[in-house]
C-alpha cells in the first residue's frame, strides 16, 4: 500500500488515487483462472474435497461436493500439487486455461501393518474415542453452508440453503445461529420441515450420553457393540509417519435395536479421526400426513475434518441422505430422496459472544429463514456457496419461479399488437 502526503495539491492527490486505482484493476486482470474436476483413476467418479494447491507458494482450494475446483493464479505456467485421501499425492504442470482439466489420481497403495489381526483395530479406535474425549473442550467458531434437496420420483421438488454462524468441537456441531437462508417448493405429496435436525445433532462423541449404555462406534462399548476389520493403512503426504488407518465397521448381530455400518480413517500417529462414514438401514421417518408411510428407509452419513498436524481438528464437511420409498393411499409408490451437504469455512477458535442455540426436535427450519430477512446479494458474492451444475439447473428452476424473492427476473411482457 502506498501512502501519499497531505502536502500534495488536491488534484495530484486525486491523480495518483486514480493511477493506483488502475494498477489494482490491471493486477486484478492479470489472474489467470484454472478449472477443472478431479477424479479417481480407476473408477473416473469425481473426488470431493481434494486438495489443489501450486507448488512452493500458499496458493491454494479444494475440490466441492462434485470434485470441480476453481484457483485464480497470477499467471502460467504453473505446477499444481493434487492430494485426497485414499489417493497417491501428485503434480500437474499447467500452461494453458483453454479447457476445463480433468485430473486423475490413483488409489494409494493400501498395505497391511505387522499387527493386522485379533485387537488392534479395536485398540486404534478405543484410542480414538479417548484423544476425542480429552479435546472436546475445544471448541471453533466460524460458518457453516448447507443445501438440501428433496426429490421425488426423481423430480426436485424442495430446494433450502441457509449459511449458519456455527459453534463446534472435535466430534459436532455445538450450536448454530441463522445467518442468511432461502426456501424453495413446488407443490408435492409431502416436505421436510426439520431435516436440518440430523445435521445438526448427530456426533462422533457426545459428554453427556451415558457411555455404559452408548451404542456409538466411539464409545468404551466398541469390543461389545461393533465388528471391526482393518483394511488397511494410506500411505500419508509424510512418508516418515504411521499413515491413515482404514477400518470397516458393523454392529454385531446380537444388537438388533440399532444396525449400523460403515467405515472410519484414524491418524495412526495422533488417533485422531480423519473421516467417518456410516449408514443404518433400519431408520424410523414420519410425515405430518397419518396415513403416509416410508418403506425401506436407509440414512448415510458422513463427516469429514480438517486437515492439521495438530491432535484435534474442526469439521470440514457433513453429508446426510436420506432415501426411501414413500407410501401415500390411491397414489403410486414414489421413490424419495434427500440429500443435504454442510460445508464448514472460516473457522477459528476465537470466540464471537453469538447466542448459538442447541439443536431441537421444536425447530422449524423454514420458520427459522423466515426469521431473517432474504438479501439477494449475499448469494451471489458469497465464495462458499459451491452449486454444481444440477444444482444450478433446480436453483434456477425455482427462481424463475419467484420462490427466492426473485434474483432471477421475469422476463418483460411484449407490447400487444393491436389487430386491424
Amino acid at each position: 500500500m502506498t501512502f501519499l502526503p497531505s502536502s500534495l495539491p488536491f488534484s495530484w492527490r486525486r491523480l495518483s488515487l486514480l493511477l493506483a486505482l488502475v494498477l489494482l484493476v490491471q493486477a486484478a486482470q492479470a489472474q489467470v483462472q484454472l478449472r477443472g474436476t478431479i477424479i479417481d483413476k480407476d473408477t473416473k467418479e469425481a473426488l470431493p474435497f481434494a486438495s489443489v494447491s501450486v507448488n512452493k507458494t500458499t496458493i491454494g482450494t479444494t475440490t466441492n461436493v462434485d470434485g470441480e475446483f476453481s484457483l485464480n493464479v497470477p499467471k502460467l505456467p504453473v505446477t499444481l500439487i493434487l492430494s485426497e485421501l485414499g489417493h497417491l499425492r501428485d503434480t500437474l504442470r499447467v500452461t494453458s486455461n483453454a479447457e476445463l482439466l480433468r485430473i486423475p489420481l490413483a488409489s494409494a497403495v493400501v498395505e497391511l501393518p505387522e499387527v493386522k489381526v485379533g485387537s488392534y483395530p479395536y485398540q486404534l479406535v478405543n484410542h480414538a474415542y479417548q484423544e476425542m474425549e480429552k479435546n472436546y473442550g475445544r471448541k471453533y467458531f466460524g460458518k457453516a453452508f448447507y443445501r438440501q434437496i428433496t426429490r421425488i420420483a426423481n423430480q426436485p421438488t424442495e430446494l433450502q440453503e441457509v449459511v449458519w454462524n456455527v459453534k463446534s468441537s472435535n466430534a459436532r456441531i455445538e450450536g448454530t445461529t441463522m445467518a442468511q437462508g432461502r426456501y424453495a417448493a413446488v407443490p408435492s405429496i409431502t416436505s421436510f420441515a426439520n431435516f436440518s435436525l440430523y445435521t445438526k445433532s448427530y456426533g462422533l462423541y457426545d459428554a453427556n450420553a451415558d457411555t455404559a449404555k452408548s451404542l456409538a462406534l466411539l464409545s468404551p462399548n466398541v469390543f461389545k457393540n461393533y465388528l471391526l476389520e482393518l483394511k488397511g493403512v494410506l500411505a500419508g503426504a509424510d512418508s516418515l509417519k504411521g499413515g491413515i488407518a482404514e477400518i470397516d465397521f458393523e454392529t454385531r448381530p446380537e444388537l438388533t435395536k440399532y444396525r449400523a455400518q460403515g467405515t472410519v480413517w484414524i491418524d495412526i500417529d495422533t488417533y485422531r479421526v480423519v473421516r467417518y462414514r456410516m449408514s443404518t438401514p433400519n431408520f424410523t421417518a414420519s410425515t405430518n400426513n397419518v396415513n403416509q408411510k416410508f418403506r425401506n428407509t436407509k440414512l448415510e452419513l458422513e463427516m469429514a475434518f480438517q486437515a492439521t498436524e495438530a491432535p484435534t481438528a474442526p469439521l470440514e464437511y457433513m453429508k446426510v441422505n436420506l432415501n426411501s420409498e414413500l407410501i401415500t393411499p390411491g397414489k403410486p409408490v414414489a421413490p424419495l430422496s434427500v440429500s443435504s451437504f454442510t460445508y464448514f469455512y472460516d473457522t477459528n477458535t476465537t470466540p464471537t459472544g453469538l447466542p448459538y442455540a442447541r439443536v431441537s426436535v421444536q425447530d422449524r427450519d423454514l420458520e427459522a429463514i423466515k426469521s431473517v430477512k432474504y438479501d439477494p446479494a449475499f448469494w451471489v458474492n458469497n465464495s462458499a456457496v459451491k452449486r454444481t451444475p444440477v444444482e444450478d439447473e433446480v436453483i434456477q428452476s425455482f427462481e424463475k419461479k419467484g420462490a427466492f424473492g426473485t434474483m432471477v427476473k421475469a422476463p418483460e411482457k411484449k407490447p400487444a399488437t393491436r389487430r386491424r
